[in-house]
C-alpha cells in the first residue's frame, strides 16, 4: 500500500511539474525568444513553430485582456503573422525578427501595466512581482527605441520599479506605493504607446 501511495505522489508531482513548466513555455514573450533563439541556429521549422504559436498567443492575449494598447498589439501579431512564410523558407534574418519581439515585448508588458491600472487600487495592491516583471519585459524591449527615448523610458521604468516594490505592504504604506506608482506606470505606457 505504501508503495502505491509512493509512486501515485511520485506521478501527481511529475504531472504538476510537467503542468506548471508546460504553462509557462505558453507565454507569449517565452514563444517569442524562443523563436528568435531557434532563428539564431538557423533551426527554420522550429522557429517558424515558436514564431506560429506565439503570434497566435498574442492575438488571443490581446483579444482577451483589458488595457489600453490593445488595437496596437492586434497589429504587431499581424507583423509577426507576415514573418511566418519568411522564417519557414530560412529566409527571415534574426535581426528582424528580433526588432520585432523587442516591440511585441514592450507592447505586452505596458498592455498588461494597462490593465492592471484600469482596476484601480485593487489592481496594484499585492501585484508588486507582477507588475515589476512587465517592467522588465518592457526595458528588455527598449532596445530598439532612439537613445532619446531610451533613456526617458530608462529613467521612469526605475522610478516605477522602486515604487512597485511598497504594493505588497499591508494598510497606509502599499496605498501610498499604489498612489506614487499609478502615476509612473500611466507615463510609461502612454510613452510605449506613442513610441511604437
Amino acid at each position: 500500500m505504501k508503495s502505491y501511495i509512493l509512486s501515485f505522489a511520485t506521478v501527481f508531482c511529475l504531472f504538476i511539474c510537467g503542468a506548471n513548466s508546460f504553462g509557462q513555455s505558453l507565454s507569449v514573450e517565452n514563444l517569442l525568444d524562443k523563436a528568435v533563439t531557434l532563428s539564431q541556429k538557423g533551426d527554420s521549422t522550429g522557429a517558424t513553430e515558436a514564431l506560429t504559436k506565439g503570434t497566435s498567443a498574442l492575438e488571443t492575449e490581446a483579444k482577451s485582456a483589458g488595457g489600453s494598447l490593445k488595437d496596437k498589439l492586434l497589429s504587431q501579431a499581424g507583423n509577426l503573422k507576415s514573418l511566418i512564410p519568411l522564417a519557414s523558407s530560412g529566409k527571415l534574418s534574426s535581426g528582424v525578427l528580433g526588432k520585432a519581439v523587442s516591440a511585441v515585448k514592450m507592447l505586452v508588458g505596458a498592455n498588461r501595466i494597462s490593465s492592471l491600472l484600469g482596476k484601480g487600487e485593487s489592481g496594484l495592491l499585492g501585484n508588486a512581482a507582477n507588475l515589476t516583471n512587465n517592467l522588465g519585459l518592457i526595458k528588455a524591449g527598449s532596445s530598439i527605441l532612439g537613445s532619446e527615448s531610451q533613456s526617458q523610458l530608462g529613467g521612469l521604468l526605475g522610478e516605477a520599479t522602486k515604487a512597485v516594490s511598497g504594493l505588497d505592504k499591508k494598510g497606509v504604506t502599499g496605498k501610498l506605493a499604489a498612489t506614487a506608482s499609478s502615476k509612473s506606470l500611466g507615463t510609461i505606457v502612454k510613452l510605449v504607446g506613442s513610441a511604437l
